[in-house]
């Protein structure tokens, strides 16, 4: 006998659950222009009970749904049961909506899963696991079955034999794979970015730490999410949308679709149409206020053998090694792995983004990259990459003589798995940033209130990467521009093209710089020249700013040594936002190369992209970067030298030498002549 059903004034759905009596609820809620009852019945596990309430509710509901039943109980009696009431375990739905959750989120919150490394607990997850690994290969399971990454069809093959397996001796054959997996899965969640789990499995899991991660779940309820806030969720991605106070689950959800239409199967357009007319939504809970962590990796190497030393086991190996048996290890170091030099954390914006990275070490010097073709630095930098994406990096930066050697990041970013810039936007801007600011600071040169400098200024290294940029920079910002390269046909295509677009700019070009330095108040050297002589720094004019922006520097410290009244910073140093703590990379705590925070800002925007690559530097990406630097808190460092930071003290004895030297060679110059010194 087919059960009956009341008329459809007030549709009356009704989903039973293992879970405790004590959540029953009887509510009436609005859905699509339809009074509907909706009915939650407990049975505290007993699956009698449950049996006994499909059977007592199915004459009076429209649609059943049961929750939250084990893998192993039969649907098809429970359906039977019901007796042609429409009887739902949201099977059908709850994959659509996990996958339109992962979805919607990447939509509205774009490439927070890229690359993110993911641990799904429990077995119930395909639909959002699916779509996530669309997004990203660090995927963890800690069912044993799941881990293997197997199809479906296979992963059933296994299971269906081994169900057959007494349940006593099941579970003794059983445990160690689960206890393997299940410590695996906790090193895993450890240092995840997303958890997949409902809110029981996540508690049967006993997983504690989820301070700063995303948590993708369903039918999240008030108290839970007090409990998740609780712990330092950022992010809680609710894959059933909740169209009512209190929460329902989606084979609830489900059910009060198939009583809306009347009973039967859900067609395609039946769900859609109802997804549109009740606006359902996935939803996006950040229980902390808004808040986004982001990913980084920034490519390093040695500039010298002095690196070695801070580096285990090397610095023990360099403690006692000969010099000469030092140059074995360089070459021998430059066919190293890649490996992870420092964890950088504590990275936070004044708008909530925070990031995290890591520095990754090749072991190349700027000397053996040299002396090796391209390629070879190529397959280093690729394994560094993929060292970035096991780590969970979403852009990755190269940094010193990587981002220079060949292409200029171009190959490596068509094969790398993540996103590269070589920073060269930043740098250029970061080099301009802080000549005219320690400009300003020694007073010699005079700077009108519009920022403009009238003096002479010189770029050696013009035609290079960041060298075009910083001449074009300085061409807005100076009376008169030297512009240097030994390239002579790019360095008068650079010339007409700074005049074209900077009518107001006297431009200058020579292939070597000395005979112009003496005249010349600031000048940015940025060749690459990996140690070659650059410019004869004894003929430059007393109290000139000199922004070596080049890595390696193309100024040593025995060079700077010899003109105390000249000012020579290593440009492009920024501060970092928040209380960062990392490794030393020769700078003070806190402080970065601006290729590196370039990388940062890059993070912190949630800018997964390519973003500098290649020898030509977008204009428009420089002003871009500077831009998006000011919003994250960016700030230009204290300016340093080869000493170290400069203080008060330092610019007011470069500019008493230099005052010093400049009315030496006037009386010089007078004498030379015959005038006698005023």
């Amino acid at each position: 006998m087919t059960a009956r059903r009341p008329a459809a004034d007030t549709l009356v759905v009704v989903d039973v659950s293992p879970a405790d009596p004590a959540h029953d609820h009887d509510a009436r809620v609005r859905f699509l222009e339809q009074d509907v009852r909706l009915v939650r019945v407990g049975t505290a596990g007993d699956l009698d009970a449950i049996e006994g309430e499909v059977r007592r509710w199915a004459p009076r509901a429209h649609a059943l749904s049961v929750t939250g039943l084990a893998a192993d109980v039969d649907l098809h009696r429970l359906a039977a049961i019901a007796d042609g009431v429409p009887l739902t375990d949201g099977r059908a739905l709850a994959p659509v909506l996990q996958e339109w959750a992962v979805r919607h989120v990447q939509t509205e919150m774009p490439g927070l899963f890229n690359n993110a490394r993911t641990v799904v607990i429990g077995a119930h997850h395909r639909g959002t696991t699916r779509i996530l690994k669309e997004f990203t290969g660090n995927v963890e399971f800690a069912d044993p079955l799941l881990r293997l990454d197997l199809p479906a069809l296979a992963e059933h093959a296994l299971a269906w034999p081994f169900a057959l397996v007494p349940p006593g001796l099941r579970s003794a054959l059983a445990a160690p794979a689960e206890a393997l997996s299940t410590a695996l899965t906790r090193r895993a969640a450890r240092e995840s970015d997303v958890v997949v789990a409902t809110y029981d499995e996540l508690a049967g899991f006993g997983l504690e730490d989820l301070a700063g991660k995303t948590l993708i779940s369903s039918s999240v309820t008030d108290e839970q999410l007090a409990e998740l806030a609780s712990r330092g969720v950022d992010l809680v991605i609710d894959s059933t949308p909740q169209p009512f106070e209190g929460t329902v689950s989606a084979a609830m959800l489900e059910a009060m679709m198939l009583a809306t239409v009347g009973g039967g199967a859900l067609t395609d357009d039946d769900l859609l149409d109802i997804v549109v007319s009740a606006e359902l939504e996935p939803r996006l809970l950040q229980p902390n206020g808004p808040r986004r962590k982001s990913r980084f990796a920034f490519v390093i190497h040695p500039l010298s053998q002095e690196f070695f030393s801070k580096v285990e086991p090397l610095g023990t190996i360099a403690g006692v090694t000969p010099g000469p048996v030092m140059g074995l290890v360089e070459k021998a170091v430059a066919y190293a792995p890649p490996f992870v030099y420092s964890h950088v954390t504590g990275i936070r914006s004044p708008t909530g983004a925070e990031a995290e990275g890591w520095l990754i070490t090749v072991g190349g010097t700027p000397k053996e990259l040299m002396a090796h073709s391209p390629e070879f630095t190529y397959a280093r930098l690729l394994s560094a990459a993929e060292t970035a994406r096991k780590l969970g990096a979403q852009v990755m930066g190269l940094g010193a003589f990587t981002k220079v050697v060949g292409d200029a990041g171009v190959t490596v970013a068509k094969q790398a798995p993540l996103p590269i810039t070589t920073g060269n936007s930043y740098s250029a801007s970061g080099a301009l940033w802080a000549a005219h600011e320690a400009s300003e600071r020694l007073g010699l040169m005079q700077v009108d209130e519009d920022g403009r400098m009238h003096g002479a200024a010189m770029v050696v290294g013009a035609t290079g990467a960041i060298g075009s940029v910083c001449a074009r920079l300085l061409a807005l910002a100076s009376d008169e521009l030297w512009l240097i390269s030994p390239e002579t046909a790019k360095l008068l295509a650079l010339k007409h093209d700074i005049e074209r677009t900077t009518p107001r700019a006297t431009v200058h070009v020579a292939a070597t710089p000395d005979r112009h330095l003496p005249h010349m108040d600031l000048i940015v050297t940025a060749t690459s020249g990996a140690g070659k002589r650059v410019l004869d720094i004894t003929a430059v004019k007393p109290g000139c700013v000199i922004t070596d922006v080049a890595r390696p520097l193309d100024l040593s410290p025995a060079d700077v040594a010899l003109r105390p009244d000249v000012l020579v910073i290593e440009s492009g140093e920024i501060e970092l936002p928040g209380d960062v703590r990392m490794k030393s990379i020769g700078l003070p705590p806190g402080v970065a190369y601006a290729c590196l925070a370039e990388t940062v800002v890059l993070a912190l925007e949630g800018r997964y992209e390519t973003f500098t690559v290649g020898r030509d530097i977008e204009w428009e990406k420089v002003k871009e970067i500077y831009r998006l630097g000011l919003k994250h808190g960016m700030r230009l460092a204290a300016i340093s030298g080869v000493g170290g930071v400069f203080t008060d003290e330092d610019f007011a004895r470069v500019r008493e030498l230099a005052l010093r030297e400049r009315a030496s060679l006037s009386h010089m110059s007078h004498t030379s002549h015959g005038v006698p010194p005023a």
